[in-house]
């Protein structure tokens, strides 16, 4: 019988087929199936991988009023979005429960409970039944995704157990807000998922951070992208080439242990799925000295209170009477 303390994770460094929502499903089904054959117990990706990162913004003038080039490719963005309610996740959720393998993945989301015409960066936990236990809208899209990304409310700031580890996730940046990492801690988060659009300027430091301030494994997991992943029926791909790097981002998915040292640095460039087992007795060794929600803290003194709720621009009196 395998040891409820060990898990073995897939962090999954992949390039989306970017901005197209049915080819990359595809990709990611084909990375689930790789991470089963590798018993894997959970398979990680990357912020808003499905269907890829708005990178338009920074490279065609995004912040421009009312431009045509915007326009269009915001509404290619949308198009090719998920709205969970509609099934685009079923397949994913199947597969999911078929092999008991439980995933965190980045979504380009489009709910219905907003209109369905405004998209949102969001981070969905499918459990190892097949079943989504979380959908958490990033609170607050960075600096030029607030042109297209709309921000998230706090329903999707939850924890969920995985063998002995209660695993949490934030998106990018939020990774960065004291109190939603506080508010994972609280409900007892000893594995923090951290993902990114890719990049080891972003994960080389603060994934070690988080995981000596938490006491935690923290595992950060970026996409990739070339200028060869931008498919070319792309709109406005040649305005996007003008200034675009050959590498827009190169990865760095890592993990850090609770002592906050390296259990793998880094990885650069590397497209495809690595793993590592790691071993739930090294949170209990590491919180001997520091809890910062149990023995170490004060909550008579500093108390954080958190809304879940779901946010909504209308709510439908009873109608019941009526034909």
């Amino acid at each position: 019988m395998e040891k409820e303390s060990l898990l073995t994770v897939a962090l999954s460094q992949i390039s989306p087929v970017w901005l197209n929502k049915a080819e990359t499903l595809r990709k990611i089904e084909k990375y689930i199936l790789e991470a089963v054959e590798n018993n894997a117990e959970l398979i990680i990706f990357g912020e808003g991988l499905l269907p890829g990162y708005p990178f338009w913004l920074a490279l065609t003038n995004g912040a421009k009023w009312n431009t045509k080039i915007n326009k269009e490719l915001h509404a290619h963005y949308v198009r090719n979005a998920v709205t969970i309610e509609n099934g685009d996740l079923d397949d994913i959720c199947i597969l999911s429960k078929k092999h008991k393998i439980a995933i965190y993945l980045g979504i380009i989301e489009r709910p219905l409970d907003r209109g369905g015409h405004s998209v949102y960066a969001t981070l969905v936990y499918i459990s190892a039944k097949g079943k989504i236990e979380s959908v958490h809208r990033k609170l607050q899209p960075t600096y030029d995704e607030r042109l297209t990304w709309s921000p998230g409310d706090g329903n999707g700031l939850r924890t969920h157990s995985l063998k002995e580890f209660t695993v949490g996730g934030l998106n990018c940046w939020e990774n960065w807000m004291p109190l939603p990492r506080a508010s994972l801690y609280a409900q007892g988060e000893d594995l923090h998922v951290a993902v990114w659009p890719g990049s080891d300027h972003n994960t080389k430091d603060i994934t070690r951070f988080i995981a000596r301030e938490s006491r935690s494994f923290v595992i950060s997991v970026s996409s990739l992208m070339t200028i060869e992943d931008f498919p070319p029926n792309t709109p406005h791909l040649e305005k996007i080439f003008e200034k675009a790097p050959k590498v827009l981002a190169n990865g760095g998915s890592c993990i850090a242990g609770p002592d906050g040292e390296w259990i793998l640095e880094p990885v650069l460039s590397a497209e495809g799925n690595i793993y590592k087992t790691i071993d739930f007795n090294q949170v209990l060794e590491e919180r001997q000295n520091f809890d910062p929600v149990g023995h170490y803290s004060r909550p008579d003194v500093t108390k954080l209170i958190v809304n879940r709720e779901r946010q909504s621009t209308v709510e439908f009196e009873n109608e019941t009477g009526k034909d």
